[in-house]
C-alpha cells in the first residue's frame, strides 16, 4: 500500500511517534504491518486510508508532500494521539528536503526580462552529491571552510550519534517504527544545524532498513551499512573537525549550477536508475572534445515502466528533441550551459541546445577515453565521482557465482568480472549478458563502472555492438537479438564455469562481522564463537590490525556490567558503535588497497 501514500516529512513521523504513550509505541509495528492490506482512495491532494471498517485516516499532501502533523487526521475516539496517525506516517515513503531551484543557478547569469530557471530534475539524494563543499554552511561571521563546527552542529551530531547507535544495537529485525523515527527527527535536527550529509545518510538507513523489514527484493545489505557508516563517520568526527574536513563532513543539500559558456557534447551512452526508495528514469552521459563527462538526467518516483518511458523521452535541457536513446548516439551543442560539480547540465530557461552530429567511440575525442590507462581509471574511480572504466576486453565466457552468472573477459592481462546493474524482469541486463556470454571471443569496447572488490570487477553498462561497427550497445535499455552475434562454429554451448575467487586475503572474516551486526544486532556478536581462529588466521595473512579490530568487534558486543545488585545494567552502545565503525573503515580501505593491486597484471 505505501506506494500510493504521498511521502510524509522526516521531522512529521518523528514528532507522531513521540507523542505516543509507551503502551501504543509498543504496538506501532503491528499498526504498521496492519496497513499493507488496508485500500487508499486518492482524491485529488487528499488520500484516504481505511483503516477498518469504522476508522479512516486523510493525508492531506498539496503539492505531493505532507509536511506537518496536522495535514494527517484520524477519525477513531483517540485522535490526535491515536496509533493510526503515526504508522500511517511510518508506512508512507520518506520526503525529500525541499530547495529553492533557482538559488542553484547564478542569479547574475540570468537576464532580469527572464524568469528563474527551472533545474533537471534531481536523482535520489547520494552520498557522492552531499559531500560538494557548501560554503553557505559556514556558521555567521566565520570564513567558510576554516570555522569549527556550531554548538548546534555538536549537538546535532551527538544525537545522530546516539539514534544510529541504537539502531546498530538493534539490528534490522529490532529497528522497529519507533527506533527508525528517532533517527528521522536526529536526521530532521542535523539538517536544522547544516549538516545535510548526515541527514541524507540517516534518511537512506531508514528507508533501507524498511526495505529490509518488508522483504523487498531490492534491499541490499551492502546499502545499508554504508549508509549506517557514513551516519556515525560523519557524527564521530564533526565535534572535533576543522577547516576542509569539516566542510567535508557538513556537505551540501543541493548541487550549485556554475555557467559554463558554450559545450559541445559527445554522446556515449545511457543508463536505466531504478532504485529501492522508488526512483526511476534514465540518465544519459556525454563528453567534451577534453574528455571531461557530462550527464543529463530524468529522474522522479516511479517504477520500472517509467525507465522505459524515460528513455523515450526527450531530454530537458534546450529546445532539442532528442531522446535520451538518441543523444547516447548522438551530439549536442549547448550554449549558456550550467553545470553542477559533479557534471549534471541543468536546464534554465536561458540555456540553448541543438542536436548535433555523434562520433564512434573509437573516434576522436570519445577514443581518448579509452586511451587513459586501466590503473589510472581504477585509481580515479575509488578516489570518488561516477567510478566509469573504458575498457577494452575480450570476452571469454561466464562463470557461476551465488547470486548468478557473470560474464568473464580478459582486461590488459587480467581476468575481469562483469556483473548485471539490474535483476529486475523489465530491464534487459540479465537477457544481454546471456547472448553476450554466445560471443566468446569477441573483442570489444565497454563502459562499466568499477566494484571495489580483491579481484578485478566491474558493473557492464554499454558495450560495442558485437556485429554492427560504429555503434554500441546500451545494456539496461537496449535488447540484443541472436541475430546480432557474430556467426559461430555450431559447437555445444559450454555451461558455466565454477571458478573460485582468486587467492585473496581473508578480510571477508572481518567484514562478515560487519554485515553480521548490522543484519543482526549486537546480541549476534556476544555470542561465543570463533573469534580467536579468526583473529589469528588473519594474523597469519600479515592481517594483525583486522585481527585486533574483530576481537574489540567481540569483546564490545559482549560486554555487560552489573550493578551492586548483580543486576545486568544496558549494554554500552557507544563502545559497540565506535568499534564497529572501526572495521567498518579498515575494510572500506583495505578493499580499495587490494581492489587497486588486483587490477595489476601480475
Amino acid at each position: 500500500m505505501s506506494p500510493q501514500l504521498p511521502p510524509v516529512a522526516p521531522a512529521v513521523t518523528a514528532e507522531l511517534v513521540e507523542a505516543l504513550s509507551p503502551r501504543l509505541r509498543k504496538r506501532l509495528d503491528a499498526g504498521v504491518a496492519k496497513l499493507a492490506d488496508s485500500p487508499t482512495v486518492v482524491d485529488g491532494d487528499t488520500v484516504r486510508v481505511a483503516v477498518d471498517d469504522t476508522t479512516h485516516v486523510e493525508l492531506h499532501a498539496p503539492g505531493g508532500t505532507v509536511t506537518t502533523p496536522d495535514a494527517i487526521r484520524c477519525g477513531c475516539l483517540l485522535a490526535p494521539a491515536c496509533l493510526h496517525r503515526a504508522a500511517v506516517a511510518s508506512a508512507a515513503p520518506i520526503a525529500e528536503p525541499t530547495e529553492d531551484p533557482a538559488a542553484d543557478e547564478p542569479a547574475a547569469a540570468v537576464p532580469a526580462s527572464e524568469p528563474a530557471p527551472a533545474l533537471a530534475p534531481e536523482p535520489e539524494p547520494t552520498l557522492a552529491t552531499a559531500r560538494a563543499e557548501d560554503p553557505e554552511q559556514a556558521p555567521p561571521g566565520a570564513e567558510p571552510g576554516t570555522a569549527a563546527a556550531t554548538v548546534a552542529q555538536r549537538t546535532a551530531a551527538q544525537a545522530l550519534m546516539t539514534a544510529a547507535s541504537a539502531v546498530l544495537d538493534a539490528g534490522t529485525d529490532g529497528s522497529g517504527a519507533v527506533l527508525q523515527a528517532e533517527l528521522l527527527r536526529a536526521a530532521h535536527t542535523a539538517r536544522l544545524a547544516g549538516l545535510p550529509r548526515a541527514a541524507a545518510s540517516a534518511v537512506s538507513v531508514v528507508t533501507a532498513l524498511r526495505a529490509a523489514r518488508s522483504a523487498d527484493p531490492a534491499y541490499r545489505l551492502a546499502d545499508l551499512v554504508s549508509a549506517l557508516g557514513d551516519v556515525l563517520a560523519v557524527a564521530h568526527r564533526v565535534p572535533d573537525a576543522e577547516g576542509a574536513e569539516l566542510t567535508e563532513l557538513r556537505g551540501t543539500s543541493r548541487q550549485p549550477y556554475r555557467p559554463d559558456g558554450s559545450l559541445r557534447l559527445y554522446g556515449l551512452f545511457s543508463e536505466p536508475v531504478l532504485t529501492a526508495s522508488g526512483y526511476a528514469g534514465a540518465v544519459t552521459w556525454t563528453a567534451d572534445a577534453d574528455g571531461r563527462l557530462y550527464q543529463v538526467s530524468d529522474v522522479a518516483p516511479g517504477g520500472a515502466g517509467r525507465v522505459v518511458g524515460a528513455a523515450d523521452r526527450a531530454v530537458r535541457i534546450g529546445d532539442t528533441a532528442l531522446t535520451h536513446r538518441e543523444l547516447s548516439r548522438a551530439g549536442l551543442a549547448v550554449s549558456g550551459a550550467t553545470v553542477s560539480p559533479t557534471g549534471r547540465l541543468g536546464a534554465g530557461a536561458r540555456v540553448r541546445a541543438v542536436r548535433a552530429s555523434g562520433v564512434d567511440w573509437r573516434a576522436e575525442p570519445l577514443d581518448r577515453l579509452w586511451a587513459v590507462p586501466v590503473a589510472e581509471q581504477v585509481a580515479r574511480a575509488l578516489t570518488g565521482g561516477p567510478g566509469l572504466l573504458f575498457l577494452d576486453v575480450t570476452l571469454t565466457g561466464t562463470v557461476r557465482e551465488a547470486t548468478g552468472d557473470c560474464l568473464l573477459a580478459e582486461c590488459g592481462g587480467v581476468a575481469l568480472r562483469l556483473t548485471v546493474a539490474h535483476d529486475h524482469p523489465a530491464l534487459p541486463h540479465r537477457d544481454n549478458h546471456r547472448l553476450l556470454a554466445a560471443a566468446r571471443g569477441s573483442r570489444l569496447r565497454i563502459v562499466a563502472r568499477l566494484t571495489p572488490a580483491g579481484h578485478p570487477r566491474a558493473t557492464l553498462l554499454a558495450t560495442e555492438h558485437p556485429t554492427a561497427p560504429g555503434t554500441h550497445v546500451d545494456v539496461g535499455l537496449d535488447r540484443l537479438q541472436h541475430a546480432d552475434l557474430p556467426a559461430m562454429s555450431p559447437t555445444p554451448a559450454s555451461p558455466p564455469l565454477t571458478v573460485p575467487t582468486p587467492d585473496e586475503a581473508p578480510i571477508h572474516l572481518l567484514r562478515r562481522r560487519v554485515h553480521q551486526a548490522v543484519s543482526g544486532g549486537r546480541r549476534v556478536l556476544s555470542l561465543p564463537g570463533g573469534t580467536t581462529t579468526d583473529a589469528r588466521r588473519l594474523g597469519r595473512h600479515g592481517l594483525s590490525t583486522a585481527g585486533d579490530i574483530l576481537s574489540e568487534l567481540h569483546a564490545a558486543a559482549a560486554e555487560r556490567s552489573r550493578d551492586v545488585f548483580g543486576r545486568l545494567l544496558p549494554a554500552d552502545t557507544d563502545r559497540f558503535a565506535r568499534a564497529w565503525l572501526a572495521a567498518t573503515r579498515y575494510t572500506d580501505e583495505l578493499d580499495r588497497a587490494l581492489c587497486t593491486a588486483a587490477w595489476t597484471p601480475a
